[in-house]
């Protein structure tokens, strides 16, 4: 029995994803299946995965319904133990499920297994991101798995691996949600599990690569709702700061598309403590200047200089 189930969701990624798929061949960890679910393509897409001829590869295709959709029917026909994803523009390293299995072993309890990973922008540069009191060279469980993933997250879809079962015990990915539909995962998960990560840099994320989903705007993308975890935040700090810097997020972006009344309505719920000085001043500024700071930072971004407004 093999011992992974590689999950790949695949929407118009005809460039990238044989890459893709090469990266997860080339592991020095063998045991496992690649389940590809073709999301509804329009471009050349599963053509190009049919082409690899390698027994493990499995493809399932569904009218488009979004990445959770395809990620929950990539779970159910998953036939091993645990599911590792992937997105269909990332790479892995050839040692990333060594060193997931590695985890596995040495704390089997955990409900989240991580990796860490590097960031690619356009220019060739690399930027691997710093996780809050967790140094480059520590291995284990997080203390506190939400304080840590500000304001870069420890999970991400294309570096870790889940136990299949806790799907069945946490639910599956939401289809009510466009965006932010894995955040809302691992919220579930890491409430009740524990989370492990890796020392090593095992998978890499093509910073540059815009998706449709990038260019939509905010009032087309259906959101995670807050309320989900009014109970949990509550009585969890890490939490709250870290749902209110998604709500801080959402709150720019509703002022950017002039949906001021959905703006203050997030920015109503925030802790003031919970947002930096230098945040609080760029909500402030008006539209059009944060459109343009906006098209700038996308600019900087693919172009390598990496930074966040919420640190």
């Amino acid at each position: 029995m093999a011992f992974f189930s590689v999950v790949i969701p695949l929407f118009n990624k005809a460039a990238y994803i044989e890459n893709t798929i090469r990266s997860v061949l080339n592991q020095t960890f063998t045991d496992y299946e690649i389940i590809i679910v073709n999301d509804g393509s329009t471009d050349e897409s599963e053509a190009v995965v049919r082409r690899i001829n390698d027994g493990r590869i499995q493809i399932f295709n569904q009218k488009n319904q979004g990445a959770s959709v395809a990620r929950n029917l990539g779970i159910e026909k998953a036939k091993y133990n645990y599911i590792a994803f992937l997105d269909a523009d990332d790479l892995w390293m050839s040692n990333h499920l060594e060193t997931l299995k590695h985890l596995i072993e040495t704390y089997p309890n955990a409900g989240i297994f991580a990796s860490r990973y590097q960031l690619v922008f356009k220019n060739g540069k690399n930027y691997i991101p710093k996780f809050k009191d967790t140094d480059a060279g520590f291995e284990g469980i997080i203390s506190d798995f939400f304080k840590t993933s500000l304001p870069y997250p420890i999970a991400t879809s294309s570096s870790i691996a889940i136990p299949k079962y806790l799907f069945e015990e946490t639910g599956y990915f939401k289809p009510s949600i466009s965006s932010g539909q894995d955040v809302d995962m691992w919220i579930r998960i890491a409430s009740k599990y524990p989370v492990v990560l890796s020392n090593k840099v095992t998978a890499s994320y093509l910073h540059y690569i815009e998706n449709s989903l990038s260019k939509t705007s905010i009032l087309d993308k259906k959101l995670k709702d807050f309320n989900d975890y009014r109970e949990q935040e509550e009585s969890n700090p890490s939490l709250k700061k870290y749902l209110d810097v998604y709500r801080i997020e959402y709150a720019l972006q509703y002022k950017i598309v002039g949906e001021n009344k959905k703006s203050k309505e997030l920015l109503q719920n925030i802790l003031k403590d919970n947002i930096s000085f230098k945040t609080k001043i760029i909500y402030l500024l008006p539209r059009h200047l944060l459109m343009f700071l906006l098209k700038l930072k996308r600019y900087l971004r693919k172009n390598g200089l990496n930074f966040s407004i919420y640190d």
